[in-house]
């Protein structure tokens, strides 16, 4: 394994935040401030905290803590889509 793009946990969350930016585009226009921004920000950032915690996995408490945050947003992003019927 040569880098976290390899990780197979950053490749299905990269998809998914990437389906959630061009699903996003098609909410209402009443939506596109709050929910639309939030659920970006959110789902990037199970990407990024995945990113983040590969490079800190020789720490084992940070690797843990950015594993707990990746987590934390992604549960995030599933409460967000849920609010969202449709996704």
């Amino acid at each position: 394994m040569k880098g976290y793009e390899d990780l197979k946990v950053y490749q299905m969350a990269y998809r998914r935040a990437m389906d959630i930016f061009r699903t996003s585009k098609t909410f209402p226009v009443e939506e596109r401030y709050s929910l639309t921004d939030q659920i970006r920000r959110s789902s990037r950032s199970v990407a990024a905290n995945i990113a983040e915690e590969f490079r800190k996995r020789q720490y084992p408490k940070s690797f843990l803590n950015k594993l707990a945050d990746a987590d934390a947003e992604a549960t995030e992003t599933s409460v967000l889509v849920e609010l969202r019927p449709g996704l």
